[in-house]
């Protein structure tokens, strides 16, 4: 897969813990737009708080190389996590879910974003997802030559170039468009070795019941400094139930959860499921965050 979309997870699930900046919706006294920047600060900050710490440990020497880090994913959790990858591999999908990305404020409050998805997708080029939550409703669509993404609300939309897999298409809307789909990882090519990828420790906590249904409850300590969870049907099919993302390293160490509430696996699905027509009266916006930024208050 395209590794720049997650980076093991990383980038994908780690834009979750904020709002699309795609509204302006207030929260907490601050634009959405002051969110983002807030959180991208943040995301700064610790990565120059690493870079100071290690910088005043002693340098090893040339002839002394750093140990290799040993891996430590037990048996349980690696079956579990291919397993769900074999089943996430379904041609034609159709499956929601429900989402809170909680953070602090630049006040220091704990907020919490909750959000709504249905998403449809095509392997291995397909996706429509239609996004309603606390900081307004949007729907992305990628039809294997192009992205766009609608605001109904505002009556907006925005279409961009793009081709290869999901992820890859994914990445050029979060980039071009600042408007992410944090769960997009689930959808490469080998959803299991992107999780796995980038794990230190992975392994089987216990059970639980999750809407009635049976689920291993998985833990990961990830590379990148990410520590998830992931609550799957204790089967063969192993299929996703709840999944929880926290941010140990940033500040009120910011968690995203989502528990996904319909898998359905669909008969073949039409393209014009996965392509925008845009209604008569909407105006089309700027590919670029800066276009998009100056929409700020109509959406």
């Amino acid at each position: 897969m395209n590794m720049k979309v997650c980076n093991g997870l990383r980038r994908a699930l780690t834009k979750a813990r904020r709002p699309s900046v795609a509204t302006s919706r207030s929260v907490g006294g601050a634009g959405v737009y002051g969110v983002t920047a807030m959180l991208r600060h943040a995301a700064q900050t610790t990565a120059l708080g690493m870079f100071v710490g290690f910088a005043a440990l002693p340098t090893a020497r040339a002839d002394e190389p750093s140990p290799p880090i040993k891996r430590a994913i037990s048996d349980e959790a690696a079956t579990a996590v291919s397993q769900m990858g074999k089943t996430l591999l379904a041609r034609d999908l159709t499956i929601t879910a429900r989402t809170i990305s909680i953070y602090l404020d630049q006040s220091g409050q704990p907020l919490h974003i909750f959000h709504t998805m249905k998403i449809t997708v095509r392997r291995p080029d397909r996706i429509a997802v239609e996004f309603t939550g606390d900081d307004g409703k949007h729907d992305l669509f990628y039809d294997g030559k192009s992205a766009s993404v609608f605001f109904p609300d505002s009556k907006k939309y925005a279409t961009i170039p793009a081709s290869g897999d999901i992820p890859s298409a994914l990445n050029e809307v979060a980039t071009k468009l600042d408007v992410d789909f944090p769960l997009g990882a689930l959808f490469a090519d080998f959803p299991d070795k992107v999780l796995l990828g980038d794990a230190l420790a992975a392994w089987q906590v216990g059970t639980a019941t999750v809407d009635g249904i049976e689920c291993r409850h998985l833990f990961f300590s990830q590379k990148s400094g990410i520590d998830l969870e992931l609550w799957v049907e204790k089967n063969a099919a192993a299929t996703p139930h709840r999944l929880v993302v926290t941010y140990p390293l940033l500040q009120g160490q910011p968690s995203f959860v989502a528990e996904f509430t319909s898998w359905k696996i669909q008969p073949p699905l039409s393209d014009s499921e996965f392509t925008f027509e845009p209604p008569a009266d909407v105006k089309k916006i700027g590919p670029t965050p800066a276009v998009a930024s100056g929409t700020k208050g109509s959406k």
